[in-house]
């Protein structure tokens, strides 16, 4: 497969690059992921003038109607700097979502988000749904023209930097059935939301989302009542596509990092990069990495195809991925030694970062079971 790039999409990656050499030097980073917001607010205005925010939504919502592969430009490059900022969960996830809603209000946030005014999280996922969107036990109780919205959602990515949420309710049906499922647009100060954050070892921002008798109308529900499942599948995987174009830029940053540092340690007098066996670990490593590019490639190709098939080929990318990325992440830190799993030593936050992606949007065992269920027709 041949990944060459548009010269529009080399000057964007060259763009993107010049970015994390600026601003994303490693102590530089690891302020940022410790400060208030978890990143630094200028760099989201930032991405927002250069575009983009604007990259991947569709033209009549404001966006720049970019292609799937020039996302993952731009997602590759932000990958190898451990960038921090939301950007899949508000320019991909919940931007996919809203820019298919149809309503006044969600377009109004789309052009909000290409500008950098606003930021928006997707609670969905629940405490025992094992990653599966459809197992939804939050509900939204019909109230007068409205809804009221009670239920917890265990792992909401930066949700405490967001101005709304998009929370999955069941409005019909039991945990687990297809149907049944609705959206709702929520204000993340809405009476009755608490948000409860923590960071992860890869300093990344989760939260635990409670909604007790959240009062919604029925305007702010995102597409059709209880019809909300099948553009939450989509959306998820159209954000799994762009964490494993991040997981891509991780890898290739970890291989460089290591393979730098087999050429200038040494050991007994002499550079430990010239030991047979090393060499050899490095070359499975690049292996890893560019089998890894081929299948994300291939599932970029298929995004935009009917259901079954963008659901079989992103979660085959998915299963392969994870397996490459933690692959790449592990030897990357054995090779440089004990020194490699401190917090102190850049390549130890590049294993933590692809553990993360590992089970973003659904683990390996997940997406082999789910690529099962969608055999070839």
């Amino acid at each position: 497969m041949i990944f060459t790039l548009t010269s529009e999409q080399q000057m964007l990656r060259d763009s993107v690059a010049r970015f994390a050499r600026d601003h994303y030097g490693f102590e530089t980073w690891r302020r940022q992921a410790q400060a208030d917001q978890g990143f630094d607010p200028r760099h989201w205005q930032h991405m927002a003038d250069m575009g983009w925010l604007a990259l991947g939504l569709p033209e009549d919502v404001g966006g720049m109607g970019g292609t799937a592969k020039d996302v993952m430009v731009l997602m590759e490059e932000l990958g190898r700097c451990l960038a921090l900022e939301p950007y899949v969960s508000t320019c991909v996830l919940a931007a996919s979502v809203l820019a298919r809603a149809g309503s006044a209000e969600a377009r109004g946030l789309c052009e909000r988000i290409a500008t950098g005014a606003a930021r928006v999280a997707v609670a969905s996922e629940e405490a025992d749904a094992r990653f599966d969107p459809a197992h939804v036990r939050t509900t939204a109780s019909p109230s007068g023209d409205g809804f009221v919205l009670s239920g917890e959602k265990s792992h909401v990515p930066d949700a405490d930097t967001a101005g709304h949420l998009i929370v999955s309710a069941r409005t019909a049906g039991a945990a687990g059935d297809a149907q049944g499922i609705t959206l709702f647009l929520v204000p993340a100060e809405a009476d009755g939301v608490h948000i409860d954050t923590w960071r992860g070892a890869d300093y990344l921002r989760a939260s635990r989302v409670t909604l007790q008798g959240v009062r919604v109308s029925e305007s702010q529900a995102l597409g059709p009542v209880g019809g909300g499942l099948a553009l939450l599948d989509e959306a998820r995987d159209r954000a799994a596509l762009m964490r494993m174009a991040e997981a891509l830029g991780a890898m290739d940053e970890a291989r460089d990092i290591t393979l730098a540092y087999l050429k200038t340690r040494e050991q007994f007098g002499r550079k430990i990069g010239v030991f047979q066996a090393l060499q050899h670990r490095m070359v499975d490593m690049a292996i890893a990495c560019e089998e890894a590019r081929a299948i994300v490639y291939a599932a970029a190709a298929q995004i935009d195809e009917p259901a079954p098939v963008r659901a079989r080929a992103v979660s085959a990318a998915k299963v392969q991925v994870g397996r490459n990325a933690m692959y790449v992440g592990h030897q990357a830190v054995q090779l440089h030694g004990g020194i490699g799993t401190s917090d102190e030593l850049i390549i130890s936050h590049y294993l933590k970062r692809l553990g993360r992606i590992d089970a973003a949007y659904g683990n390996p065992a997940f997406h082999l079971a789910r690529f099962a269920a969608h055999p070839v027709q």
